[in-house]
């Protein structure tokens, strides 16, 4: 399936070399591959939110995740930083290349649409609280139509969140899920989770402690494995093995041709 779809998840995190996926996604493209990609901005909303007085608060939930709480001011901080600040950066990136890049946030033609979570638990000092001010949700419906048109039409799509509600309302939601989502509903050869760490390590952060492959069906046995985002990550990449993606791998996006490197299998594979 040489021709099959990819979807290339570059996340947020310090020390992300945007350049280098913009020249590879470029070469790649100009070779006939198709590609969306998708991308986060957590650490520089963290530093644009401190720097307008409005720190980030993360909320710790039952079973061990965290998550950003999202009120109306954060989440236009999340706005401004994802689908301005971020966005155009790596359509830039890519127009320099040659390519004729889209950005697009979830909101956007309801590219990412899910549902609001209407109350959040989560654990403070000990205690099992509920907030319902929280604008976060998953995405559950892609508006694969509109990327078909565009990737017709030879645009590349770059998405990011936020999502929009079934009400019409912006929400914060987790990045990799939407790549997944956009992975499974547009029936990807391959969904590539891009990050500031070769893969899932064995013992974080010891890189060569670096686990090479994961069958979708034994997910369970690697969580102890996975420290704090990587938990989401390693779920969602099993959900959408199994949601039929090709294979999904957790590459490296600090190094020369970080798509073909992860293509390739430098990473960790799930399938």
């Amino acid at each position: 399936m040489e021709d099959g779809l990819i979807v290339v998840k570059v996340g947020g995190s310090e020390g992300i070399d945007y350049a280098a996926v913009a020249r590879d996604a470029a070469a790649l493209w100009k070779q006939g591959r198709r590609l969306v990609l998708v991308h986060g901005g957590s650490a520089e909303t963290n530093r644009i939110a401190e720097a307008l007085g409005h720190p980030p608060v993360f909320l710790e939930h039952p079973g061990g995740l965290t998550s950003r709480l999202t009120d109306r001011k954060t989440l236009e901080i999340f706005e401004m930083v994802y689908a301005g600040k971020m966005n155009k950066l790596i359509v830039e990136l890519l127009q320099r290349e040659g390519v004729n890049a889209v950005g697009l946030s979830g909101i956007d033609g309801r590219v990412f649409e899910g549902r609001r979570k209407k109350a959040v638990k989560y654990i403070e000092n000990g205690k099992l609280k509920v907030r319902r001010d929280n604008l976060t949700g998953s995405v559950e419906k892609v508006n694969t139509e509109l990327l078909n048109l565009l990737l017709g039409a030879g645009y590349l799509p770059v998405l990011t969140p936020p999502a929009i509600s079934y009400e019409g309302e912006a929400m914060n939601t987790d990045g990799d899920t939407a790549a997944a989502q956009v992975a499974v509903q547009m029936q990807a050869e391959a969904l590539l989770l891009l990050s500031n760490v070769p893969g899932l390590l064995r013992n974080f952060p010891d890189e060569s402690s670096l686990i090479a492959e994961i069958p979708a069906d034994r997910v369970e046995d690697f969580m102890n494995f996975a420290q704090g985002r990587m938990k989401k990550k390693v779920l969602g990449a099993a959900d959408a093995v199994k949601g039929g993606v090709g294979r999904v791998v957790f590459g490296d996006a600090r190094v020369e041709a970080p798509i073909s490197k992860a293509l390739a299998g430098a990473g960790t594979v799930v399938r």
